[in-house]
């Protein structure tokens, strides 16, 4: 994860494998149809939905996929499925925010408790550690899109409050309210995003040393490879060197 922006360890995604991408897209495709069904069918009217398509895009699902995805939502007999936020201390006291999105919450529940338990954490009650973060919005553009001068230029025209530049891309974060109007400026200065939506950014991070930080990215991982979790968000800081090394190991 070398070369990450400051914002690297706000949202945990590990990389992803060949052997996981129908796992990925099957995340996907259900935030597509939950995003259809709490709005309009149209991602032109409805940003959920136009954010969760940017998303399948990046990670080139095809149109007949996303479409599949949207008539899921439609008619009586449309897949129903419930949003759900866990929240809990990982090792070295570390903020955890798990968002899931299951047609059975006794199961996730039960499984997201196990993986605390497991690797040293302890799930805790809803708003335990939400207010150690804050709900922004989050919008990626690729490096070619402008020098960082031009990146700043831009952030300041549409609104947004960062725009952290790095080897890796452009990143954009803007209060909550104004995530709508950044993100369009945006788009029609700069085209459409590599990915937008709205993140739990971390108000303070806690340091984290060779031991706590290899049973902290292996409960990560655990929960970021659940068929039902969507996000997950800790307030954690390492080191791209150790963030390398307990990532190879």
């Amino acid at each position: 994860m070398a070369g990450h922006s400051q914002f690297k360890n706000i949202m945990f995604r590990k990389g992803r494998q060949d052997a996981q991408r129908s796992k990925m897209f099957s995340k996907l495709s259900r935030e597509i149809t939950v995003s259809a069904k709490q709005g309009l069918p149209d991602p032109g009217h409805n940003p959920r939905l136009r954010a969760a398509i940017i998303a399948a895009r990046a990670q080139n699902m095809s149109k007949d996929v996303i479409e599949r995805a949207i008539r899921k939502s439609q008619g009586s007999d449309a897949e129903s499925y419930d949003e759900v936020r866990y929240e809990g201390f990982g090792p070295g006291g570390v903020a955890i925010i798990v968002e899931a999105l299951t047609d059975n919450r006794n199961r996730t529940a039960a499984d997201i408790r196990a993986a605390f338990s497991k690797y040293d954490g302890a799930l805790g009650e809803t708003n335990s550690v939400a207010f150690m973060f804050a709900r922004v919005g989050h919008i990626v553009y690729p490096k070619d899109k402008g020098d960082d001068d031009a990146m700043l230029e831009a952030a300041i025209e549409a609104g947004a409050d960062e725009c952290a530049s790095t080897e890796s891309g452009h990143e954009f974060l803007c209060r909550l309210e104004d995530f709508a109007s950044v993100r369009e400026a945006l788009e029609a200065r700069l085209g459409e995003p590599q990915s937008a939506g709205i993140v739990w950014r971390a108000q303070n991070n806690v340091a984290v040393d060779e031991r706590t930080g290899a049973s902290l990215l292996k409960l990560l991982d655990v929960l970021d490879d659940h068929d039902d979790v969507q996000n997950v968000y800790a307030n954690y800081e390492m080191s791209d060197a150790l963030m390398e090394k307990l990532s190879a190991a």
